[in-house]
């Protein structure tokens, strides 16, 4: 959908970071409000924003972000070993995040969104504004994502990109899906 339809709106309300004015929401068979907790257990989230560090490391980033999972320190370590290998950023894991193109910190979200092994990922405008390169590489990260069968819901402005790695579209406006 257009900017202000309504997408970043829809992801806040699902990921439990806004209310909703009403109806009900529920993933995975679980209600949004009384079981969020659950629900936070089962989705990974990819910000618009970028909410990395810039003075930290991609390696103390993930460990600051991965400590919110209250993941034992052993298991932490290896999802991140893993989540860097995946998105291709292992031998990256000592840059500060101040020396990283746009690209590569949207890749790091999305390794951020993986360490608590969610069900769901929701990407929000994750491929808006990055080079061909880091786009190109997080649409491989997506399909292989979904491959491992977890679900992701992205949003974006751009219908056509995104017909190469969904299943379903829905177009957005006015907080109402229009077709």
């Amino acid at each position: 959908g257009p900017n202000g339809a309504g997408k970043t709106t829809t992801i806040s309300i699902l990921s439990t970071l806004t209310k909703k004015d009403s109806g009900e929401i529920s993933i995975n068979g679980l209600d949004l409000i009384k079981d969020s907790q659950k629900v936070k257990k089962n989705i990974g989230v990819v910000p618009q924003e970028i909410t990395l560090n810039k003075e930290l490391s991609v390696y103390e980033n993930l460990i600051l972000l991965g400590s919110f999972h209250n993941l034992p320190s052993s298991v932490l370590e290896e999802k991140i070993n893993e989540a860097l290998k995946f998105i291709g950023l292992y031998e990256s894991k000592d840059n500060k995040i101040k020396n990283c193109s746009i690209g590569i910190k949207r890749r790091i979200s999305i390794a951020a969104a993986m360490l608590h092994s969610p069900e769901i990922i929701f990407m929000d405008e994750t491929a808006d504004s990055i080079d061909s390169e880091n786009k190109n590489f997080i649409y491989e990260a997506i399909e292989k994502l979904n491959k491992q069968g977890i679900t992701i819901l992205c949003t974006t402005r751009y219908t056509e990109e995104d017909e190469r790695i969904c299943n379903r579209i829905g177009i957005i406006d006015n907080g109402k899906i229009i077709a």
